[in-house]
Formats: structure tokens, C-alpha cells, sequence
């Protein structure tokens, strides 16, 4: 069965096509595009799409859907329309009217993405779930995820994020969720903010969309919780609580953090469920307590939904764990955190780092870049995970960008490594400094591109390169 067909994309939109051809997928990247899928030409900034239409038609693509017609391409293959992005948007819309099954929208200041993942696995163990690619949050990812939801599915799962007040309220206006989860509230984007208060209240929009007769899901231990129920009961939900606080209704009795897993003996409604998280770190206990909340609420099988919990590993950035070789003899371990970060993912990294056991002779080393987005408090921010990374007993710590100099003055001088102006001046001579059975960890905001160290440290083969760099 088809997703949609050329026609009745047209018709969603707003737009004119002359064929009415099966379109199986929908594709927003030239060079990712499958066959049968419909290429969406989005303009944006610094790129349009509407130059790279031929690309996609000749890698397969039915057709496209476009506001202008690209020189040299046959227009009996294109949906014209006002505007691509809008109508990706009113694509959406038609795709969330006509599923029958069940929404759930996830968001947070942390843990969102994980939680979104976590979920599609569990629920896939039920029924046909589908889920958002990656971190497809925003006002074209949601789109995108809801029109690409196939009509068999019995449950989605999309995830939201923002970066002002307001984002989430159009957001979930046309997810139209019939539960939300809320992860957690931090001091994530606080530059758009004047307090973590905001970032609460702009988080709880996506509460507004929630459909009548379900429910919203929240952080018991989180300081806002009260804040994020009392909106949610103005709204007329019922909520749902998770955490470590004897109040909430999914408790998380203990946890034990291993090198790979997280193992948590929680509580639902009187009842013990014990399980393990194929992840390691204590945010993970509290991402799979919200999983655990939205299954009791579904009225699903608990210990199925436990079962499925082993085999949840963290996604691409995330926390994902591999081993590598030296070019000098020996292997270290590479935890993958490089997608994105604020203070609290941070700390719940360096803790995770500091469960960890090194080889015999190694250490535990964090890589850190810049917390973006932080205001005017960045600089003490950084400064206070110092504090953090001592409580951790991480060994070693190497940073990057102008905003982490204040956490390298910060560090006692055992644990300060060098400090590099950015990614790559680090990622040039990082690899030289690893040592036989070390545990390492990368981390710091999308924009310091710290994936380009993660690069480095998986496909080292020389003895490394001549540096200059600051010291302690």
C-alpha cells in the first residue's frame, strides 16, 4: 500500500499536479532520497531544494513537490505549489487527520530524543509503531513525521522541541497528541528565556494540543513538576507522575548503573517491575520510567514492555559506546555524546562517565565543547560543572571552545588537559594523548561540531600530529 499518491498530496496542499502516481516515501534530502519516494523542495537560508530536484528525480524519486519549476525539469512530474514548507505543513495536517491510530508527543529539555526512541522500540513489540528520523522536532520535522505516518500504524510517537515560548503551541496544534510526556525541564536555550521558569511554561504548550480523555505524563522529581501539573489540570488532564519521589505513581525503587546497561527496580501501582535498559547512566532510568508510565497508561502488558527494555540502546549522539584501536597498541572506549548539550546532559554524562571502570592503567577522560544558548549565566554555567566532573572522579578533561575556557580555569590542575580553540584544532592531536584502556567521552553543543572529534577517534591510524595548545 502506497503512502499517498501524487493526487492526493495536491489536494492536501493546496497544489496542481497533472499525474496521479504511488508515492511510497517522502524525502526532504536529495542525496538520501529512496525510489518511489516524493522529493519536498524546501528553501531555506542558505540552501533551496529546488536545485537539487533533478538530482532526486534521477536518484528515483516519483516526482516533487515544489513552488517554482527548476530549469530543465518536466513538469508533468511536479506538485506546484504556494510554498513547500507550508505545505509540508498542511501535509502534515492531512496525515494526522487521517490516522486512526494512537499519538503520543514527547518533549523536554532533556531526554526527549531518547525517550522517543526508547518508546518506538517498546511499543513496536505491540503493534506497528512508527517514530520520527532522528531529531525531526521542529516546525518541518513534526510535519514531516506525521505525513509520513503509515495508515497501518497503531501508534506514533512524535517528538517536539523549541527554542522560544510559542513553538511548542503551534507544534503540538497540529501533532494533536492523545498523550504527552514530558521529560524533563533544565536550562536548555536559556538565552531565548528569562528564567527555567519559561522554559516550563514553554515546554507545557505541547499539553495544549493533548486530545480529550488522555493524558499527560510528567517528572515527579523535577523542581517545575508543580508547575507542569497545575497547567496540565487547568487544562483538564489527568497526570500520570514518574521518578524517585515516594509520590509518584511509576517509583523508581533503585537503579545500578553498569559499564552498558542500567538495571531499575521500579514500582507501578503496587506492583514490582524489575527490568534493564540496554543503556548505561541514570538519565536513562528516568527516560525508561516515562516509557513505563505511557505502557501502564495504555493498559499494555508491563513485563513485555520490560522484556523490550533490554534491547533500548542509546541512539547516534547519544551515548552510544564502541572500542577502537591505538596506533601505538591497545584499545580504548568511545562514549558518543557529541549530539548536542546543556548543563543538565552534561552533568548526567559526566556521571555516567565517572560509573564507568578503565582499563588497567586508564582513565576516564571527558571532551567537552560549548553549552550554546546559555545567556549571560554561560559562563558561570560552565564554570560550575567543575563541581560535577570532581564529584565524578573523571580523571582527565580536555575542552574546547571560548565558553569552556571558564570550566578549564575551573578544574583542579590533576584533572585540567588542554583547552583548544574548537572541534577541530582538538580533534587534530586528541588522538595522541589516549592511552591503553581509557574511557572517553564527547560532548558538547551541535554547533561545536564535536562529532567531527568522535570522526577522528574511531578512524585513528598514526601516531598523531604536532600540536599547540593551552595548558593548565
Amino acid at each position: 500500500m502506497s503512502l499517498w499518491t501524487t493526487r492526493t498530496i495536491a489536494d492536501a496542499v493546496s497544489g496542481t499536479c497533472p499525474s496521479d502516481i504511488a508515492v511510497h516515501g517522502l524525502s526532504i534530502d536529495s542525496r538520501t532520497v529512496a525510489v518511489g519516494d516524493l522529493f519536498i523542495a524546501l528553501a531555506g537560508p542558505s540552501h533551496d531544494g529546488h536545485d537539487h530536484v533533478a538530482a532526486a528525480l534521477a536518484a528515483g524519486a516519483v516526482g516533487a513537490l515544489v513552488h517554482r519549476i527548476p530549469d530543465g525539469v518536466d513538469p508533468a512530474r511536479l506538485i506546484v505549489c504556494a510554498d513547500t514548507l507550508d505545505a509540508l505543513t498542511a501535509l502534515g495536517r492531512a496525515g494526522r487527520d487521517r490516522f486512526t491510530g494512537t499519538v503520543i508527543g514527547v518533549t523536554g529539555s532533556v531526554g526527549k530524543t531518547s525517550t522517543k526512541e526508547a518508546l518506538a522500540h517498546v511499543l513496536g513489540t505491540f503493534a506497528p509503531t512508527h517514530a520520527a528520523v532522528g531529531s525531526f522536532n521542529n516546525h518541518w520535522g513534526v510535519p514531516l513525521t506525521l505525513a509520513r505516518m503509515p495508515q497501518d500504524a497503531r501508534y506514533a510517537i512524535i517528538e517536539m522541541g523549541m527554542n522560544h515560548a510559542g513553538e511548542l503551541r503551534a507544534l503540538t496544534a497540529i501533532a494533536r497528541p492523545h498523550h504527552g510526556i514530558i521529560t524533563w525541564v533544565a536550562g536548555a536555550h536559556l538565552e531565548f528565556f528569562n528564567s527555567i521558569a519559561e522554559i516550563a511554561d514553554a515546554k507545557a504548550e505541547m499539553l495544549e494540543g493533548v486530545q480529550p480523555g488522555g493524558i499527560a505524563i510528567l517528572p515527579r522529581d523535577n523542581e517545575y513538576f508543580s508547575r507542569l501539573k497545575e497547567r496540565a489540570q487547568t487544562l483538564g488532564l489527568p497526570v500520570r507522575t514518574f521518578g524517585a519521589d515516594p509520590e509518584a505513581d511509576v517509583r523508581m525503587e533503585s537503579v545500578t548503573i553498569a559499564a552498558d546497561h542500567t538495571t531499575v527496580s521500579a514500582r507501578i501501582d503496587g506492583r514490582a517491575v524489575p527490568y534493564t535498559v540496554g543503556a548505561a547512566g541514570q538519565h536513562w532510568a528516568s527516560n525508561s520510567l516515562a516509557v513505563m508510565a505511557l505502557i501502564e497508561a495504555l493498559r499494555l502488558d508491563l513485563t513485555q514492555a520490560a522484556q523490550a527494555m533490554r534491547e533500548v540502546g542509546p541512539p547516534k549522539g547519544r551515548g552510544a559506546r564502541s572500542s577502537h584501536p591505538l596506533p601505538s597498541g591497545g584499545v580504548f572506549t568511545l562514549i558518543d555524546e557529541s549530539y548536542n548539550a546543556n548543563p543538565a546532559s552534561v552533568t548526567a554524562a559526566l556521571r555516567t562517565l565517572g560509573a564507568q571502570t578503565a582499563g588497567p592503567g586508564g582513565r576516564r577522560i571527558a571532551i567537552l565543547g560549548d553549552m550554546r544558548e546559555l545567556g549571560p549565566d554561560g559562563p558561570a554555567l560552565h564554570a560550575g560543572l567543575a563541581q560535577e566532573v570532581v564529584a565524578s572522579g573523571i580523571e582527565r578533561v580536555y575542552t574546547a571552545g571560548p565558553l569552556m575556557t571558564n570550566l578549564h580555569n575551573a578544574l583542579p590542575s590533576a584533572v585540567r588537559a588542554e583547552h583548544a580553540a574548537d572541534s577541530s584544532a582538538l580533534a587534530a592531536w586528541i588522538g595522541s594523548h589516549l592511552s591503553d584502556g581509557d574511557v572517553v567521552m564527547v560532548k558538547g553543543s551541535l554547533g561545536m561540531r564535536m562529532a567531527t572529534i568522535v570522526t577522528t577517534l574511531k578512524t585513528l591510524t598514526g601516531s598523531g600530529s604536532t600540536h599547540t595548545h593551552q595548558t593548565g
